[in-house]
């Protein structure tokens, strides 16, 4: 029902991004000891931002593919409370599950049966699509954070 390839294209989006760093860029070989660091007093860590990315973009997916949605408080439910994680298997889950829950908004997209404009019966007038372009600028809005962090750092090296 919708146009042919929004999935992909939208996959295209989010994977590639020629023009800027993607979100596995930002994170990839993050020194451990570096993820609960606020340099200059900012507000959040890069464990943080990672954290609440995670947490944003799985509650989108759940939005989207659960009628039975239950809202989360805000901002609360939102952000963590640690600004470090408690070692690196936390880490690596958190990454894992970024991957895995936009591999599976990426499937809704797909799905021959969805058309991407209408909007959810559980919603306020949201659709497939405004959720994908929220998870795009989301998740584009705390990549950047996540750079400054790092280039403040001194560990940003993009190849």
């Amino acid at each position: 029902m919708h146009s042919i390839g929004a999935g992909t294209m939208f996959a295209f989006v989010v994977l590639t991004c020629n023009a800027h760093a993607t979100f596995s860029d930002a994170v990839k070989d993050v020194p451990f000891d570096d993820l609960g660091k606020k340099p200059h007093d900012l507000p959040y860590s890069i464990w943080q931002l990672t954290e609440h990315t995670r947490i944003a973009q799985n509650d989108i997916l759940e939005f989207c593919s659960n009628k039975n949605y239950k809202e989360k408080n805000w901002p609360a439910d939102y952000w963590p409370k640690k600004n470090a994680p408690s070692n690196e298997s936390e880490w690596k889950n958190s990454l894992q599950q970024i991957k895995d829950d936009l591999d599976a908004f990426i499937d809704l997209l797909k799905d021959d049966d969805a058309d991407i404009y209408v909007p959810f019966e559980h919603g306020n007038g949201q659709n497939l699509m405004r959720e994908a372009l929220l998870i795009v600028d989301h998740t584009s809005y705390h990549t950047g954070e996540i750079l400054i962090i790092r280039r403040l750092l001194g560990n940003w090296k993009k190849s």
